[in-house]
């Protein structure tokens, strides 16, 4: 059932009641299993789960009295009885998926809700991108709810996008069935300087009742996120380490740590519960970004909960960071997170509370998926015209578009460097000395060329950089449309002809990733919404971009996930350096400097 269909409690009450009070007979019956309480952080054995209209009517030691001859009823045989797992912050995006296909991907791994901020399409399309993404949501079979972004462009001044995300925006957004709270506010600066239109932003969402995300990119724990904290973001994923997690949840925030296909910062930040102390109610676990092949072979919040327990975190108090703790935290506590009288009936079987295997899956009274397999389905948008035809270079590219060149004499130029880190979001501001031929300054060793191309407006705009980190050789370029934030085109390559050619083929195709090399298309993956997604299944998807990552190790890489670096190389509201349609950004004083120093 949709969110449409789906009965609200007042709806439900009366049902609830009597299948509890036993007046009536339940639509489904769990029975014989380990009650995982996230209340009160206890597994209770031989316990029965009472379901009615997608609602859970009772918990209790034997709900024989309320099972009726249409009852059906599942044997959990002892299996631990688990609510469905929530993602507290993450980009539906970042898979390469629809929110259909990213249903369809997550459900066998126990899902049940996820809160989305859509705020890549937000770039991409803007307000009416943003409704595509929140309508499509409400047709799925598990919880989707949807955070109106609220910073695009990222960073104002530093970047352009294909739209511009309003304050009115926001006003207009807080009045839709599924929006519940705002976006990550990456405009960190910007709050803290108390900017009008982030607050305004911030005041909307407030008036509504809702939550505001944060997102606070920066080491500094003294007067600026003092500043920010002030400003009223309620949470915050961008911490790496135990400081960052205190120093949250001491201001009243709630500390988000995640886990996803390269963000590896749960282990750096939960020794402040583990070692310190720390009480875990303020703590949650998402994933932020996990692509598809992620979700295909590895797991979704699952692989997050396995993980914090291996970190040393009690099982239980890691569930609770992927259930209650997140629905508390959206004023939602009374309609998920949890298996108790009133909530969705959204549950999880499984035999081993550390390994978490999902043996069955339970979204709102209805059996969505057994032994990894989805067992429902996840009905698609229908995408218009409008958001399939998103890639605009302006003409078709030459090497001569990707040249840099030197000051004239020079023989060697001085270039401020991004520097890649594997898994994490941070990059290093570097400098090196490379070596100019033919009057242009060229890549060396583990410095390559990188370029912005615009592509929202046709504009024919390319930025040209230099990376180091990705460790490719030989001729070979990759191109990608899904550039964090602003979703321009961004090419990483050691060779000008192969970079032109992968930009070509991206505006052919109307957007995704492609790598080449010596002249050839090694891999390709189509991303035809919005230069960001996919409408075919995940497993095809996930194909395509495991060959993907296959021929960037082909080409020298052997970073983990180097491709969610490359897609965030244009990010500029995270440090230290990154690359725009306006220039080089120093993300530390959110400034352009220059690419080449003036006294090299």
């Amino acid at each position: 059932m949709t969110r449409d269909t789906f009965p609200s409690w007042p709806e439900a009450a009366s049902r609830l009641i009597a299948v509890a009070a036993g007046r009536e007979p339940a639509d489904m019956v769990i029975r014989g299993g380990i009650w995982v309480n996230v209340h009160s952080r206890e597994c209770l054995p031989g316990h029965d789960i009472a379901i009615a209209s997608g609602r859970i009517a009772c918990v209790v030691p034997d709900a024989g009295y309320c099972t009726g001859p249409q009852t059906a009823v599942i044997e959990a045989g002892g299996q631990y009885m688990i609510p469905g797992l929530c993602d507290a912050h993450m980009h539906i995006e970042s898979g390469m998926l629809t929110p259909a296909e990213f249903a369809r991907a997550i459900i066998p791994h126990g899902t049940t809700s996820i809160f989305t901020d859509p705020h890549e399409i937000a770039n991409v399309l803007g307000l009416a991108g943003v409704r595509m993404m929140h309508d499509e949501a409400a047709l799925q079979p598990i919880n989707i709810f949807t955070q109106m972004p609220s910073c695009a462009p990222s960073a104002p001044g530093l970047e352009t996008t294909g739209f511009e995300i309003t304050a009115q925006d926001v006003a207009e957004a807080m009045t839709w069935p599924g929006i519940v709270g705002l976006g990550e506010m990456m405009n960190f600066p910007g709050v803290a300087n108390a900017d009008p239109k982030m607050l305004a932003e911030i005041a909307a969402t407030q008036a509504a009742g809702k939550t505001v995300g944060g997102h606070y990119a920066s080491p500094d724990l003294g007067p600026g996120f003092a500043a920010y904290a002030a400003g009223g973001p309620a949470d915050d994923h961008e911490g790496t380490c135990e400081a960052d997690a205190i120093a949250r949840v001491r201001q009243g925030m709630r500390a988000m740590m995640r886990l996803g296909s390269a963000w590896y910062d749960v282990e750096s930040q939960i020794t402040a519960i583990t070692e310190k102390g720390l009480d875990p109610r303020n703590f949650i676990l998402c994933t932020d970004d996990s692509h598809s092949g992620t979700l295909v072979h590895d797991g979704h919040m699952n692989r997050v909960v396995r993980h914090a327990i291996a970190c040393g975190c009690d099982p239980l108090v890691a569930l609770q960071m992927a259930t209650i703790n997140t629905a508390a935290h959206f004023g939602l506590e009374r309609e998920l997170g949890s298996i108790a009288p009133g909530r969705r009936a959204d549950v999880i079987l499984s035999s081993d509370l550390t390994a978490l295997p999902v043996h069955l899956v339970i979204a709102r009274g209805q059996i969505v998926a057994r032994d990894g397999r989805c067992l429902v389905a996840c009905p698609h948008y229908d995408w218009p015209d409008s958001a399939r035809d998103t890639v605009h270079l302006g003409h078709s590219l030459t090497p001569g578009d990707f040249a840099i060149p030197a000051p004239e004499g020079a023989n060697t130029a001085r270039a401020n460097v991004i520097g890649v880190l594997e898994n994490q979001a941070p990059t290093r501001a570097l400098r090196a000395d490379l070596p100019v031929r033919d009057g242009l300054v060229e890549g060396e060793g583990e410095v390559c060329q990188i370029a912005l191309v615009e592509r929202h407006r046709g504009t024919g705009g390319v930025t040209n950089g230099f990376v180091s980190g990705f460790g490719y050789g030989g001729a070979m370029a990759m191109a990608s449309t899904v550039a964090h934030d602003s979703h321009h085109m961004i090419v990483v390559g050691t060779d000008r002809a192969q970079m032109a050619l992968a930009a070509n083929r991206l505006a052919e195709v109307g957007g995704g990733v492609t790598v080449w090399r010596d002249g050839r298309e090694l891999a390709l993956v189509e991303l035809p919404i919005a230069g960001l997604m996919s409408d075919a299944p995940a497993a095809e998807v996930a194909g395509k971009a495991a060959a993907m990552m296959q021929a960037m190790r082909d080409c020298g890489c052997s970073l983990n996930n180097a491709y969610m670096q490359h897609s965030l190389l244009a990010l500029v509201v995270i440090p230290e350096l990154r690359i725009s349609d306006l220039g080089l950004v120093d993300v530390r004083r959110f400034e352009m400097i220059d690419l080449l120093e003036p006294d090299a």
